[in-house]
């Protein structure tokens, strides 16, 4: 498109069928989000009021009892881990990542350290919270959290993810008996999830999710839950959430990604998400060594994605060089390749503006092709991925 921003400043126009990668902008933004920020942005506000605003919007969509909007969810969960920590003790508030007295352990099962472009266990230390680690990274009983927990326990932190092991750890709801038996409140990190719901109903504490994912709202989090908690998380933005404040902007835009969330159609995008699904399963359902399945997804949210599977012997190429392939070229397709060592790799539809998903069919049709043209089976090895993984950000600037 010649009117294109990316193009005009030298970025490459990416077609994204990776799903809400805050590498990749995260998502659509909303109409009502962009015409809410467009509208605030040349006025002066005072922010805590404004953020009082939120809160009731918050509090209506969620059933917490207050919210307010930070910089992202990573930035959630340190400061919902901060506010567990002091309260709202100022001086206690000022003095983080120091921590005195030290009741300042937060509890994660290793099966939920995970990361989402940086260490969840990061963004708790970073509050001066003492990770404790219970459980295996594929199992965590009752036994684990119940003696990990003591007089220094500030929190337990649950994580919510396609990243997370999803067998053999406690659930949400057990998790929260466990935690609230000793007078522990829980932190759930669902930055990605579509019920806004849910995690409060099931007993958590504070919730947080993001506003620029499927809400399509500005980059942003969302802390929602109890009132005094939350209190206790807004009063960091007098010390370690100084540095991840937001502004105007991305706190209205968000209020109104959150009203349009109301109203939004999600049957009728449900029905144009599975039109792309089912286009792109027939653009490859005849291709030698390709096998495409449509799956739920896996942390229940209401949404499906396409599972390219790829044999090599007959597609002649391995699943990680045909995402490399549609990632380098004209324009880009960007996939979801986190698991492609496993010989396949995910297309997510949630993200396509109209017509993509025919340049989607098309890129795989014209990368397939190239492929079955070769007289070898295209075949980098897998630990190049890992050798030339962070290669441009170690690179940056050029």
């Amino acid at each position: 498109m010649s009117d294109d921003i990316r193009t005009k400043i030298g970025l490459r126009p990416v077609i994204n069928v990776s799903g809400t990668m805050t590498s990749l902008g995260a998502s659509i933004v909303v109409p009502e989000a962009i015409q809410a920020m467009e509208a605030i942005l040349p006025q002066f506000v005072e922010i805590n009021d404004l953020q009082r605003k939120a809160s009731k919007v918050i509090a209506r969509l969620t059933g917490g009892e207050a919210g307010f909007v930070t910089a992202s969810c990573s930035a959630g969960i340190s400061l919902a881990v901060a506010g567990a920590i002091t309260g709202n003790n100022l001086l206690a508030i000022e003095k983080l990542p120091d921590t005195t007295p030290e009741k300042n352990e937060v509890i994660v099962q290793m099966g939920h350290v995970v990361s989402y472009g940086a260490p969840v266990d990061q963004a708790i230390r970073l509050a001066g919270g003492k990770v404790v680690l219970i459980g295996q990274a594929t199992s965590t009983h009752r036994f684990h959290m119940e003696n990990a927990i003591s007089d220094k326990t500030a929190a337990a932190v649950y994580v919510v993810s396609h990243h997370v092991v999803d067998y053999g750890l406690l659930h949400l709801t057990e998790f929260v008996e466990i935690a609230h038996a000793k007078g522990v409140p829980v932190i759930v990190d669902a930055a990605s999830e579509y019920d806004l719901r849910l995690f409060l109903a099931q007993g958590a504490d504070v919730a947080l999710y993001s506003g620029h994912k499927f809400l399509g709202g500005p980059t942003s989090g969302i802390v929602a839950g109890k009132k005094e908690l939350v209190r206790s998380a807004f009063l960091q933005n007098m010390g370690i959430g100084r540095g991840m404040k937001v502004g105007k902007e991305s706190v209205y835009g968000t209020m109104a990604a959150l009203e349009a969330w109301e109203k939004r159609d999600h049957a009728g995008i449900r029905e144009r998400e599975t039109d792309y699904l089912h286009l792109w399963k027939e653009t490859l359902g005849e291709r030698p060594g390709i096998t495409a399945l449509i799956e739920p997804d896996p942390t229940n949210n209401p949404l499906e994605r396409m599972r390219v599977i790829v044999s090599p012997a007959e597609a002649h190429i391995t699943a990680w060089d045909l995402a490399a392939a549609l990632g380098r070229g004209n324009p880009p397709v960007i996939v979801r390749d986190h698991e492609v060592e496993h010989h396949y790799f995910y297309l997510d539809p949630c993200n396509l503006h109209p017509g993509q998903e025919k340049i989607v069919a098309a890129r795989l049709t014209e990368e397939l092709d190239k492929a079955r043209a070769s007289n070898e089976v295209i075949a980098t090895p897998i630990e190049n991925r890992s050798r030339h993984r962070f290669d441009s950000m170690l690179r940056w600037p050029d």
